[in-house]
């Protein structure tokens, strides 16, 4: 069974051809028994690769087989675990139906009611699961599922277990990041574990089906996921791509997708589509509930979506198209909503990608129609590919959007994302967050000669700087960009100039403080879009941003680089090989202040029990392989990640530089 293999894969068992599999992003298996000596001769399996046409693709694929393998053996009879299907029809009835193949290869139905007196929901907030089996003729299966109930109206918005939920969602590529496209498992929880944090409570996989583990990930953790099946159609956007297939392989894959991913409670949409070239040609319907048929085909417990577009002034001629969706997937669209409406007056609307700097817009428009049930921004995490995609850049650089003749060569990833590739968070990651999250009411505390009693420090407030134009040279943005902003109170040569401060939070007041004395002070309310705003005559120190609520968030100015610091995402790994570890490294000073603007050139190394996997910066104009064991930190931060290996005991990591520790 394979998870995934990019892309036109043939297997041969002894030389012999046992089995094929063009798109590389849905699993595939091959029964090779026939195939197999029956004598104590060893046996040769062989998996060819041809992804030689290029470019079939619009961002990194990556390329062989770059997702998990197994070796699979089954009795004369055994329940087939793709042909398990889980449904609720109540929230205290589970229906378990599968199929069993007999030693003639037909199929027998089997199926397992379960009454649950007192349902526990699966949501975001308490992902609960069941764990069960079903057994047949011998053989059992293990099955895991999650009781939910999902609705959706214009009238009342998006229904989970009953409760309107309003969806924060993220566009996430498949790749991950320093490692590209390798999906091991630890990668793929990581990356879930890092949009949950960031505050998404949805994940638009796009545009392919994603991995087991990435779901198991999303199950487990809490995430609602729209399970995506291709980009494009019939009409190509490069050469090579999935234009070349789709006649010939839709039915087999998206029937891969739905039958792998269906008894997954996360997922609450699959997705057929998007952007799609042949918009303007009324086939592109026929294509629609071709597609959204071979969905119901294996599961109709779901909407089915796609993301719609528009680069020109059509928009009104989609309605036929639109027509087949479930719920209608906008990208940068949402702005027709209301001559949408009163249009179709029952369509439910998300925005299906939008662009980072609109998050207050955008939430906004969620908060204000019920029929809009949802911002999915692009992108939550940035990603290898489509270069140059939500730069900024400075004035002599290359100009104009990624897209442009010639590209920008010098980029080799996309930085729209709001978390970057070394997993830290943009200050547009905060301030999203601080928009979609239900702020619990504080009792307020007096103000006493500049201070306030009590003051604590939790994700209700979030304090960044903002690049002064001309700083490093002069700032131009792309569509995708947002302002550079920073961590950062580390600006010298500007002493005595004003330099604008952002201050994030739904508290009705702020007070910011440089160096114990009160800058200003600023009412924050939606007017103000949860903003306060400040100029502050730059003087190095410690900047400190104090709520009415009680919330405090402080930033210093760092001194000379020091030392190295590093942090594991975890303290021990299991000796399988497969396992990884996360270890952040920060330039710091002689206090702990990370030094924002620190360049430092190290070098990783890994002895015992470990390999070094990759060692990088967030830096997309970085030239470096991320397989080398030498980066230059880039905003005082990198990234080194460490396998395991198949023995116990210990692995040693150091990182030699030219910093005294």
């Amino acid at each position: 069974h394979f998870e995934g293999v990019y892309q036109k894969a043939e297997v041969f068992v002894n030389g012999q051809k046992a089995g094929q599999h063009a798109y590389g992003y849905t699993p595939f298996t091959v029964d090779i028994t026939p195939y197999l000596y029956k004598d104590k001769r060893d046996n040769e399996i062989v998996v060819k690769v041809n992804n030689s046409e290029q470019p079939n693709c619009r961002w990194y694929s990556g390329s062989g087989i770059y997702r998990h393998v197994w070796l699979e053996t089954k009795g004369l009879r055994y329940i087939d675990e793709w042909s398990v299907k889980v449904t609720t029809p109540d929230i205290h009835t589970v229906n378990i139906k599968a199929e069993v193949v007999m030693e003639d290869g037909s199929r027998k139905p089997v199926e397992r009611t379960i009454h649950v007196e007192n349902p526990h929901l699966w949501s975001p907030d308490d992902p609960y699961l069941y764990h069960t089996t079903i057994e047949a003729e011998g053989d059992v299966l293990p099955v895991t599922y999650g009781i939910r109930t999902i609705e959706y109206s214009a009238e009342k918005g998006f229904i989970l277990n009953g409760k309107p939920i309003l969806i924060n969602g993220a566009c996430v590529h498949h790749d991950d990041g320093v490692l590209g496209a390798m999906a091991f498992d630890a990668a793929e929880i990581r990356k879930v574990k890092l949009m949950k944090e960031a505050g998404f409570n949805l994940i638009r996989t796009a545009h392919n089906p994603t991995t087991r583990a990435f779901l198991d990930a999303c199950d487990s953790i809490g995430m609602l996921v729209i399970d995506e099946a291709f980009d494009g159609w019939r009409t190509q956007k490069n050469p090579y791509d999935y234009s070349t297939l789709i006649d010939s392989c839709y039915r087999e894959d998206i029937h891969a997708m739905v039958q792998r991913d269906r008894n997954h409670p996360s997922v609450i949409s699959w997705s057929i589509g998007n952007e799609v070239i042949e918009r303007k040609d009324i086939r592109v319907v026929t294509t629609a509930r071709q597609l959204k048929k071979a969905i119901l085909e294996m599961d109709n417990t779901r909407p089915v979506t796609e993301a719609l577009c528009a680069w020109d002034n059509d928009w009104e001629i989609y309605d036929p198209h639109a027509e087949v969706l479930d719920i209608v997937g906008y990208n940068y669209m949402i702005h027709k909503h209301q001559s949408d409406h009163e249009r179709d007056p029952k369509r439910v609307m998300w925005q299906a990608e939008s662009y980072p700097r609109d998050a207050f817009k955008n939430w906004q428009l969620v908060q204000d129609y019920p029929y809009i049930i949802g911002d999915i921004v692009w992108t939550g995490l940035d990603y290898l590919g489509e270069s140059g995609i939500g730069r900024y850049y400075y004035e002599g650089e290359r100009s104009g959007e990624h897209w442009i003749t010639g590209g920008i060569p010098e980029w080799h990833g996309a930085y729209c994302g709001d978390v970057d590739i070394t997993g830290w968070r943009k200050p547009i990651s905060h301030y999203r967050e601080i928009l979609w999250k239900t702020t619990v009411d504080m009792p307020e505390h007096e103000w006493k000669d500049g201070q306030m009693s009590s003051p604590i420090e939790d994700e209700g407030l979030y304090m960044a700087v903002k690049e002064p134009d001309g700083y490093h040279g002069k700032i131009h943005q792309t569509a995708w960009s947002v302002w550079p902003t920073w961590e950062s109170w580390n600006w010298a040569g500007l002493e005595g100039k004003p330099i604008v401060v952002e201050v994030y939070t739904k508290d009705p007041q702020v007070k910011l403080f440089l160096n114990d004395k009160l800058i200003d002070t600023k009412n924050v309310n939606q007017s103000t879009e949860f903003k306060a705003i400040f100029q502050v005559p730059y003087e190095a120190g410690t900047l400190r941003a104090e709520t009415c609520w009680g919330r405090i968030k402080t930033l210093s100015t760092a001194g000379e680089p020091a030392a190295l610091r590093l942090t594991a995402d975890k303290n021990s790994l299991n000796h399988d090989g497969q396992d990884l570890a996360f270890i952040t490294v920060e330039v710091i000073d002689k206090n702990g202040n990370i030094c924002p603007d620190a360049a430092i050139p190290c070098e990783a190394i890994v002895k015992g029990q470990g390999s070094m996997l990759s060692f990088a910066s967030a830096d997309l104009k970085d030239r470096e392989p991320y397989t080398s064991p030498k980066v230059t930190t880039w905003k005082g931060r990198a990234l080194l990640v460490v396998r395991s290996m198949q023995k116990r005991g210990k692995i040693q990591v150091s990182i030699k530089s030219s910093l005294p520790t």
